[in-house]
């Protein structure tokens, strides 16, 4: 099972519960057979675009950085890592896209989730095999379906 601390460090409104991060977050976790800790930082733009030009060479929010843990060799981690989710950039985009706000979070998290324990989306095959566990896990969640195609077979992420 995965423990989250929640850290919340901008005052927004329509933020999830920490209720709702813990069960997206749970819902993301495929180890079931281990235990972990995640921390689950929300900040607004000037923190995401610090931290995303620091540690992607991108200067601008982003609407989430995974920060696995790398423990020392011979050490059974319990912390998975960190995700920080920029609050406006989730809002913004779920506008944007025409989701719900929940949904958008939901996504956010378990993608997040997905890349704590190595799932990586940087090439077709790698991003098919995200898209397809993020969606899963999302429909079993309740959300539509993160993902959709368009008429000329161009893939389109709505993340």
């Amino acid at each position: 099972m995965v423990e989250v601390a929640l850290q919340v460090a901008v005052d927004q409104a329509d933020l999830p519960s920490p209720d709702q991060i813990t069960a997206w977050a749970r819902a993301a976790w495929r180890r079931s057979n281990e235990d972990a800790e995640v921390v689950v930082r929300i900040c607004g733009k000037d923190e995401s675009r610090r931290l995303n030009h620091d540690f992607r060479g991108k200067d601008k929010p982003t609407n989430v950085l995974s920060f696995p843990y790398d423990p020392h060799p011979g050490v059974t981690p319990h912390h998975a890592g960190d995700l920080v989710i920029c609050a406006p950039v989730v809002i913004h985009e779920a506008a944007e896209q025409g989701k719900t706000i929940d949904a958008h979070w939901a996504h956010m998290v378990v993608h997040g989730m997905l890349h704590l324990q190595g799932y990586d989306h940087q090439d077709d095959s790698q991003a098919d095999e995200m898209e397809s566990l993020e969606t899963d896990i999302l429909t079993a969640l309740g959300f539509p379906a993160p993902y959709f195609v368009k008429e000329t077979n161009e893939r389109r992420s709505n993340a």
